[in-house]
């Protein structure tokens, strides 16, 4: 017993209500999401689309998604976390009753992209809310929850999603509205808003990596990090961009992108699992039913094993830890290169379903620690970018190489995991020294030390 209750505080100790408000709201969020996910089918079975005027729709809805990132990210730092998570909410649950009962298809396919913009906003104030509730020492934890919570949730949406299907799409549409509505109910309810609403002078964005530790803290706050001079042009333009922080802040973060494109790299790694893996089990004989279990045994891991990775990784350094996740997921993929029956695949999802868990809590911690608390959303909301464009990238160039390599596409996705890994090495230290200098920069300087007095002198 003692044990267990040890377990549960590592786990889920120590984090504040509004967190569960937040967890709850998106388990409910996700459990709830599913009519998109049969969007193709309601397409062609009900409304009678081509197969490439469907392809078009749901790339209406990605290209939605991708928009509707960004939208989120600026406005849950202008005008609010909750005001953001409740209008993205109830948008949503409007444009599903919609889509229940259009019957045009040119309607249905503006409807889809507006829903992709709607169901993408909540991600940034979702993750910022957060960051912004939790203590950063117990952040960790949060992710991983965060990642539990939105795994469950889709393994419980695929599950509606077949039966409701099944009876009837319009029922999927609006049982779909119905979870979003209670997903806004539960935020509006019992989530207060968390941004501040006068933050502090934003901090600049420190490049660390031609430096070898921090500059002290005085330093830091009276001139640039490597003590070069500024030309006049130059120092003008900082003090601008300083003064008038947005979403280019994040884009020209040369330490925030270069971990945006391992985290790319890293999701379209997992993207394989959707789009190309299916179409090598058809080549190697295997049934529809086949994919599914091997889906079915990645999904069960996560929902099972997801609460002890923290206690895992805890005293290891992140981006060690990452680079161990990469690694397993580039060697689970590249043993498809010699799978030919389920069980070896079964096995190979079993590695690169324990890369991707120890990989969530970190990869979302890190994300946290380079963002200025001024522009937590806006970061999120480039740092999620990363997975529509994987959506894109993996498919496109994935279904290319399976047709003319064949097996050894899987030989060169684990070699791209493999640099990813190592990459990961390379960048972690600079990384780490540029997060110890924004923590200087919130450390308050010390009170200057009088100077003695003419009587104190004397005394003496």
């Amino acid at each position: 017993m003692r044990t267990l209750r040890r377990w549960l505080d590592d786990t889920a100790g120590g984090l504040p209500a509004t967190f569960w408000y937040l967890w709850a709201g998106l388990l409910i969020n996700r459990a709830g999401a599913f009519a998109m996910l049969f969007l193709s089918l309601y397409l062609t079975d009900a409304r009678g689309a081509s197969e490439a005027l469907t392809g078009t729709v749901v790339g209406a809805y990605g290209l939605g998604g991708a928009a509707g990132v960004l939208l989120g990210g600026v406005l849950a730092d202008r005008w609010g976390r909750r005001s953001t998570l409740i209008a993205a909410h109830l948008a949503t649950a409007g444009l599903m009753v919609g889509l229940a009962f259009s019957r045009h298809l040119v309607m249905i396919a503006a409807l889809a992209a507006l829903v992709g913009v709607a169901h993408s906003m909540p991600s940034p104030a979702f993750v910022a809310a957060i960051v912004d509730v939790v203590p950063e020492q117990r952040r960790s934890r949060a992710f991983n929850l965060q990642f539990w919570a939105f795994n469950l949730g889709m393994a419980m949406a695929s599950l509606l999603a077949g039966l409701l299907a099944e009876a009837s799409f319009v029922a999927l549409f609006l049982v779909d509205a119905a979870a979003t509505l209670l997903a806004a109910a539960v935020i509006a309810w019992k989530v207060p808003e968390t941004l501040p609403r006068r933050p502090t002078a934003p901090a600049p964005i420190l490049d660390t990596s031609r430096s070898g530790q921090p500059a002290s803290v005085q330093d830091l706050r009276s001139g640039p990090l490597d003590g070069a001079a500024v030309p006049p042009r130059r120092a003008g333009r900082q003090r601008q961009r300083q003064r008038q922080p947005g979403l280019h802040t994040a884009l020209t973060d040369r330490t925030f992108l270069t971990f945006v494109g391992l985290t790319f790299v890293l999701a379209v790694l997992t993207m394989q699992t959707s789009t190309i893996m299916p179409l090598a089990m058809r080549s190697d004989g295997l049934r529809p039913s086949a994919y599914g279990a091997v889906v079915a045994l990645g999904g069960v891991l996560i929902v099972l094993g997801q609460l002890f990775v923290p206690r895992l990784i805890e005293r290891h350094r992140k981006d060690r830890v990452l680079a161990v996740s990469t690694a397993l997921l580039a060697l689970g993929f590249a043993t498809l290169a010699f799978a030919d029956d389920l069980v070896v695949y079964l096995a190979a999802a079993v590695v690169w379903t324990v890369g991707q868990m120890l990989a969530a809590p970190p990869n979302a911690q890190i994300n946290a620690d380079l963002a200025p608390p001024e522009l937590r959303a806006r970061y999120q909301s480039v740092f999620y970018l990363a997975f529509p464009a994987a959506s894109f990238v993996a498919p496109t160039l994935g279904g290319v190489s399976l047709q003319y390599l064949g097996d050894r596409h899987w030989l060169i996705v684990g070699g791209l995991g493999l640099l990813a890994a190592g990459c990961h090495l390379l960048a972690g230290p600079p990384r780490e020294r540029r997060v110890a200098a924004l923590r200087l920069l919130s450390t308050p300087l010390p009170p200057p030390t009088p100077a003695p007095t003419s009587a104190s002198a004397s005394a003496r």
